[in-house]
């Protein structure tokens, strides 16, 4: 196969320019060979990496864990109970994450419902908003602040 540009792969696996630099800057992708011009030049092993990346992305994976299961797709011959646990602690912090947002949607909702949409001065929602003690749930973790997993539209 013709080596390709960064572009053509960020094409090719839906992963943008800056987000490949980023993974060869961390070694989760391999620096790519160099043509005479100084151009990044891939192959197709580096967009078969990146698209495993993406998917684990998009499964809730963070970073340090893909690290780890890329280490283990080098020993072909190992275990995968070490995958499974490292799925299984992914698995934990989804739903951590969902029953904060559930808690999250509740503390919405009751705001909303009791808001009279009548006057900003007497608005619920800003009441609430700005006194904390309002609030029917005293704790208040926002979802995203769990690790650096990253789910699309949330």
């Amino acid at each position: 196969m013709k080596p390709l540009t960064i572009g053509k792969v960020a094409l090719a696996t839906g992963v943008k320019v800056t987000t490949i630099r980023y993974y060869e800057s961390i070694g989760l992708l391999a620096e790519p060979g160099r043509s005479e011009s100084g151009q990044r030049q891939y192959g197709d092993d580096a967009i078969e990496r990146l698209k495993f990346i993406r998917h684990a992305r998009e499964l809730g994976f963070a970073v340090p864990s893909i690290r780890d299961l890329i280490d283990m797709q080098s020993n072909a011959e190992g275990r995968c109970d070490s995958a499974d646990a490292v799925a299984q602690k992914t698995l934990a912090k989804i739903r951590s994450r969902l029953a904060r947002l559930k808690a999250l949607e509740a503390e919405l909702e009751r705001m909303t419902t009791q808001c009279s949409g009548t006057s900003v001065k007497t608005c619920n929602i800003l009441q609430v908003l700005s006194d904390h003690s309002l609030c029917a749930d005293e704790v208040h973790v926002r979802p995203i602040d769990l690790d650096d997993t990253n789910f699309s539209g949330l």
